[in-house]
Parts: C-alpha cells; sequence; structure tokens
C-alpha cells in the first residue's frame, strides 16, 4: 500500500508529460504484456485440464464476478449524485466489471488452508473470461458515459492481455521450469507494471486538472461505499458456497476468488475503454483493491485459526477432482478416494506464488491418506489365514 501511494504522490508533484508521458505508457503496456506472459508460462496445461473438472465451483466464482457483481454496481446508481459523482459512479461500475485477481486469492486461500489448486484456476479462468467480457459489460452498462467500446478498443485489449498469455502458454513446455524456480520475479513484475500504470494514469489526469472534481468527502464516501460492497459480496460468496453444498475447503477458495477484483487486469481496461478519463476510473478499483487486500488478510488468518481446518476436513476436497458434489464425501469413502487422487495435487505447488503456499497444501495431503492405516488392519488376518491353508 505504501509504494501505490508514493506512486500516486509522485505522479500528482512530477506528473509525466509530452514525451515522457509517451515513453512512460509504451513502458506500461510492455510491463502488463510481460505480467500476462510470466501468467501463461506459470499456468500448467495439466493443471487447466483437471481444473476444469470442478465446473462448479468455476461456475460460482464467474457468477460472482461478472452477475452478482456488476448487479450491485448498477443498485448504486441511486447513490448518484448525492454520494457519488457521476464520474467517480462510472469506476465504480467499471470496477464491478473487471475479473477476480489471481496472485492475492491465491495466497489468501493458502493460508487459510483452502483449496490452492481450484484457487488457481478460478482466478486464472475469470481473468480469461475478463478480457473479453469485460469489456462488452463496460459497452452495455457504460455506453453513455465516459467508457468508450469498439472493435479497436477490444482488439487493443486482446493483444495487450490475451495473446502474451497464450505465448507463455505455448513456450512453458520450455521455461515454465526456469519461472516455477524463480518465483519471485512473477510478484516483481506484477506490483512494477500495475505502479507503473498508476503514474501513468494519475500523470494524465494531474495534466487536464481532472483531480480538481474530487473533494477529501467524495474520496471518503466512495470508500464507505465500497466497503459496503466487500462485505455483501464476502458473505454471498461465504453462505452461497454453504448452501450449495462445497466443502471447507472449496468455499475458501470461492471467498477469495469470487469477492476480489484484479488490478493488474482492470487498470489497463480502463486506459482502453477510458482514455483521458482513466484517472477517475481507475480510483474505485485502487482503493478497493487495498481494502480487500486489509480485509482478507485478516479473514484468512481467522481461517487458519478455526479447528476445523484439520487435513481430515480439508484433504477431500484438496484431492477430489470430481465436480459432482464435494459434500457427498462421507468418512467410509475418504481412505480409498484420498488416497490415489491426492498425487494430482503435485504440480499444483509449481504454480503456488510463494514458497509459504506449500505448507499449506503439504498439510492436506499429508492428512488425506490417514485413512489408509485404517484400511490396512483387516488384511492381515486374510494374509494370515491364507498362509495357514
Amino acid at each position: 500500500m505504501a509504494a501505490l501511494l508514493g506512486t500516486v504522490l509522485l505522479a500528482v508533484l512530477l506528473p509525466a508529460r509530452g514525451s515522457a508521458a509517451t515513453v512512460a505508457g509504451i513502458a506500461a503496456k510492455v510491463l502488463v504484456g510481460l505480467l500476462f506472459f510470466l501468467y501463461g508460462a506459470r499456468l500448467s496445461t495439466r493443471e487447466t485440464v483437471e481444473g476444469l473438472r470442478h465446473w462448479r465451483l468455476h461456475t460460482a466464482v464467474l457468477c460472482c464476478t461478472f452477475v452478482i457483481f456488476p448487479l450491485l454496481g448498477l443498485a448504486a446508481r441511486g447513490l448518484v449524485p448525492y454520494v457519488l459523482t457521476p464520474s467517480l459512479y462510472d469506476g465504480f461500475l467499471f470496477l464491478c466489471l473487471v475479473p477476480s485477481t489471481i496472485q492475492s486469492a491465491i495466497a489468501f486461500t493458502s493460508i487459510a488452508r483452502g483449496n490452492v489448486a481450484a484457487a488457481i484456476c478460478a482466478g486464472s479462468f475469470s481473468s480469461l473470461v475478463g478480457i473479453v467480457l469485460t469489456p462488452l459489460l463496460a459497452a452495455a452498462l457504460l455506453g453513455n458515459s465516459g467508457a468508450g467500446f469498439s472493435l479497436d478498443s477490444l482488439l487493443s485489449i486482446v493483444l495487450q492481455l490475451l495473446a502474451p498469455f497464450l505465448a507463455g502458454q505455448a513456450l512453458r513446455p520450455w521455461i515454465g521450469g526456469f519461472i516455477s524456480r524463480h518465483r519471485t520475479v512473477l510478484g516483481r513484475v506484477d506490483r512494477t507494471s500495475v505502479l507503473m500504470v498508476v503514474y501513468v494514469a494519475f500523470s494524465a489526469g494531474m495534466v487536464r486538472g481532472v483531480w480538481s472534481q474530487v473533494t477529501p468527502w467524495r474520496l471518503l464516501a466512495l470508500l464507505g461505499v465500497e466497503a459496503v460492497l466487500l462485505a455483501v459480496m464476502l458473505f454471498v460468496t461465504g453462505y452461497g458456497a454453504r448452501r450449495l453444498g462445497f466443502s471447507r475447503a472449496d468455499r475458501i477458495a470461492i471467498v477469495f476468488a469470487g469477492s476480489k477484483k484484479g488490478l493488474a487486469a482492470g487498470l489497463p481496461m480502463a486506459t482502453v475503454l477510458f482514455g483521458a478519463e482513466s484517472s477517475l476510473a481507475v480510483l474505485p478499483l485502487m482503493l478497493f483493491h487495498q481494502l480487500q487486500l486489509m480485509v482478507c488478510a485478516v479473514l484468512a488468518k481467522r481461517f487458519a485459526r478455526q479447528p476445523d481446518t484439520a487435513p481430515s476436513t480439508a484433504g477431500p476436497s484438496q484431492t477430489d477432482p470430481s465436480p459432482a458434489d464435494p459434500s457427498d464425501i462421507g468418512p467410509s469413502k475418504a481412505g480409498p478416494q484420498g488416497t490415489v487422487p491426492s498425487q494430482d495435487t503435485g504440480p499444483s505447488q509449481d504454480t503456488v506464488l510463494s514458497q509459504a503456499d506449500a505448507p499449506g497444501v503439504g498439510a492436506r495431503e499429508v492428512g488425506a491418506p490417514q485413512a489408509a492405516p485404517s484400511e490396512a488392519v483387516p488384511v492381515r488376518p486374510e494374509i494370515t489365514t491364507g498362509r495357514a491353508r
């Protein structure tokens, strides 16, 4: 958060102008393209195919991201102009259309001992779908506002985000191992690209004088509205996942993937769709990003402290790839089904962004096969009886 605030302050004091603004804009696009290239090189094809089997979880995350969020954004239209200005509301509504995040969703799911593999796939699927769906939703819901949609803007977003991702996937067989061994590179590129886009957008806003439209009262009001939005989405994802019969580990993945919005994907889209007005459009997204990080950090630690985070509870969800109904796995089935599929979760550890994620997954994998010794007890009498015969 300090780095983000420092970047905003730098843009206010020393905004990029003229040729410097052009160079900074090109650098921001290159860094964002590199970020999505690394995302593609990091996500294994096998993991993606296995993640597709858990279609119920991914459908729930996509519905939260691209259905419930936009509906809540439309419901906030009544706050204009009493609480939010029209420009801030456009940015708030655009925030509701942005795809989910990848990095922080994985990190918080790992801390909370949830289904890390599902969080990886859910965040990746949401980002890929959002590359096409977010501009279409913006055209439908923000057509009369500052956002301008055209085939050129869609093509620009696809070339900037989707093309590097697909290139990374294509080159994964040759560079995937290197990327996995240097995970910190991805985190640095992520932060640097976001900070560069923020600097370019806020510099443009300072040069055009758009910040005179925002008062401290409006900022506090916007932060309050976003706090309510986050609270509602955390409740919807948690309660809805429980009502749909998901296991605890899957519910954690749904909460952290379905209630979050991605800054790395949203900022480039805003600069393309809003153009000169992007500085105000990205402000709600930036505030929501910081708010969700602080709240979800506390929530993840609370999940991790709960007593039912034992491996016997989280194990079946992490290892069972069947999309039918995770709640159907009873104690009598935990042994046979928990031991064989647990081997499939190994590759997912290569894609976790930090080494701290691996122990969370490993704890579940060690716990899941613990039913094996109880299954092996009746085997000895059969062997002894066979020898006696």
